[in-house]
């Protein structure tokens, strides 16, 4: 089992979108997650979120894994889930997964736990 979690000023990410409008959300959301997250705290725990499992799967954001090999999405209760590329998948066999967001005190985090297939590379 692996844990990755993630805390972002929610302030930070903003100033990013004021400042760099939809280049900033194109660097890290493809169109569909764009589309969830209308709000502010919501972009921020998009964020959160793909840190905490770049974290949990232990080689962060780079060339091995990026913001685009990770993909956000809601059930039909809302509950986020994730799915990786087909590349990273193969890189990162993920059994199970469970992701958690939140924000609060102008804070987003985020908190994912991994279960990784036993023919995973080892972290």
């Amino acid at each position: 089992m692996k844990i990755g979690t993630d805390i972002t000023v929610i302030s930070r990410i903003e100033k990013s979108l004021d400042k760099f409008g939809k280049k900033f959300l194109d660097r890290f959301l493809d169109k569909e997650e764009q589309q969830l997250s209308t709000k502010i705290e919501s972009i921020a725990g998009y964020w959160a979120s793909k840190e905490a499992i770049s974290k949990a799967l232990g080689c962060g954001i780079g060339a091995e894994l990026s913001f685009f090999d990770i993909k956000i999405y809601k059930d039909s209760k809302n509950a986020p889930h994730f799915r990786l590329s087909p590349k990273a998948q193969k890189l990162h066999a993920i059994k199970s997964s469970s992701l958690s967001i939140s924000h609060d005190g102008g804070f987003a985090i985020a908190v994912v736990v991994l279960t990784l297939a036993p023919s995973s590379k080892p972290l």
